[in-house]
């Protein structure tokens, strides 16, 4: 088979070829030997592997394979009885020999892969982790050692990746931060190196959330939040939000914690990075919106989260923040309107209402949604006689935002709500109105 690696001829030749008034770019065509080629592909083979059948195909090619649920060999049909191809290194040697005699045809020597860690490798770093967990602390030097180890392993590449979470490192890391959590200011080295290799092993089964969730793990990710550098607090804040997606019922144990709520607004008010923002927004979220605690804890929850600060910060945040940033300060935002104190802090800070408009249509249609229950509830509970809130987000647009919405089409539930809202409005119509234009740009009916 030919493929299309070319070259010119020398330019000697070419020279004379023009004198004699024949074509200068005459190609040469360079043909690959078949037993270089990878049966599946039908290309060079980068990273030659051998299955249990004797024959020997490219590594990607053939895991791609293996991975889309075949087991059997693509040539013979044979059934595999080793999922695990071995390298072939007498192929790749001749392959890197033929691509150095073909240089001068533009073909670059094929660099030796590095060998992939195996599911076997995997598991025995993974013994040895449980077993210097265990040791009471002797072992922590080890241990942080074989986090560190896993953590380049997982790096490394995206096949080795999905061998160290498909092992349930996962399960065995979180058992031994919850090990080692009990003496945290002993083992605070390898307590950061197991944070850190956790984030890389997303998402987490059910066991490795347990062992997170105990009272002592969630203790010690608390305290990385409040006193650890940006990258463990960063870490902890990951680690923290997946633990309570997956278990909500965690979340009133993290409450009992003194200065949870504080070290997640703090990750609000001084932001790490973007991912942190997001991970310390789910988290409040989750906590207002958990269908395990009861109403008068949630209350009790928004009105700690109102005296922070969280209202205005939400406010601030909303100007200039990402489409994902901003979906999720709508959904807390929204959840904080829910309660008195929480709405009077939204009338009083000048930039709710402007922001909160203007986020309607132009984001996504989760933020819509979020905004025009936002507004639903500042403007159903609005009582001043001049109309306060209502005037004001009038002032901005609204209710020419609201009528769009219709036409365009929305949820039910949102549906309802900007019905309501437009009946309340327009009783105050006759008061100032404007409205900027370029809200409606783009904007296209959904019929």
């Amino acid at each position: 088979m030919t493929l299309s690696w070319r070259r010119l001829r020398p330019g000697r030749r070419a020279s004379k070829e023009l004198q004699l008034g024949e074509p200068a770019d005459v190609e040469m065509e360079l043909t690959i030997p078949n037993h270089f080629r990878c049966p599946i592909s039908l290309d060079l083979m980068k990273d030659p592997v051998t299955l249990s059948t004797g024959i020997t195909y490219d590594r990607q090619s053939i895991e791609t394979w293996i991975e889309a649920g075949n087991l059997t060999c693509p040539i013979t049909n044979q059934a595999l009885t080793c999922l695990e191809p071995i390298p072939n290194h007498t192929i790749l040697k001749m392959i890197q020999d033929w691509c150095v005699q073909k240089k001068s045809f533009g073909i670059e020597r094929i660099p030796t892969p590095r060998i992939p860690i195996t599911s076997l490798q995997v598991s025995e770093i993974l013994s040895r982790i449980t077993t210097a967990a265990a040791s009471h602390g002797q072992k922590t030097d080890d241990c942080r050692d074989l986090v560190r180890k896993i953590k380049a392993l997982s790096k490394e590449s995206e096949r080795n990746k999905r061998c160290v979470v498909a092992s349930g490192t996962g399960s065995v890391l979180a058992a031994a931060f919850a090990a080692l959590s009990s003496s945290q200011r002993q083992n605070v080295a390898v307590l950061e190196e197991i944070l850190s290799a956790l984030t890389l092993v997303f998402p987490m089964d059910g066991e490795a959330c347990s062992y997170l969730g105990s009272a002592a793990s969630l203790h010690c990710m608390v305290w990385f939040l409040e006193s650890g550098d940006l990258s463990h607090r960063r870490n902890a804040a990951l680690v923290l939000k997946e633990t309570l997606s997956s278990d909500h019922q965690k979340i009133d144990a993290l409450l009992e914690i003194e200065g949870a709520l504080e070290a997640l607004v703090k990750l609000i008010k001084e932001p790490v990075c973007p991912t942190s923002t997001k991970a310390s927004l789910v988290v409040m979220y989750n906590m207002v919106n958990n269908n395990f605690t009861s109403s008068l804890s949630k209350d009790k929850i928004k009105e700690r989260l109102v005296e922070m600060g969280l209202v205005s910060l939400l406010s601030e945040i909303l100007v200039d923040a990402e489409r994902s940033i901003c979906e999720k300060a709508l959904g807390v935002l929204d959840a904080l309107c829910g309660s008195k104190g929480g709405r009077e802090k939204a009338y009083h800070h000048a930039l709710t209402m402007p922001v909160v408009v203007k986020k309607i249509l132009r984001v996504s249609d989760l933020a819509t949604e979020f905004s025009v229950s936002i507004l639903w509830k500042l403007c159903k509970n609005e009582g001043r006689e001049d109309g306060g809130v209502l005037v004001e987000v009038l002032q901005v647009g609204a209710f020419q935002k609201l009528l769009l919405l219709l036409q365009l089409g929305c949820a039910e539930r949102t549906k309802d709500k900007a019905t309501e809202l437009l009946k309340v409005l327009n009783i105050h119509r006759e008061r100032l109105e404007c409205i900027d234009s370029t809200d409606f740009k783009a904007l296209k009916r959904s019929f």
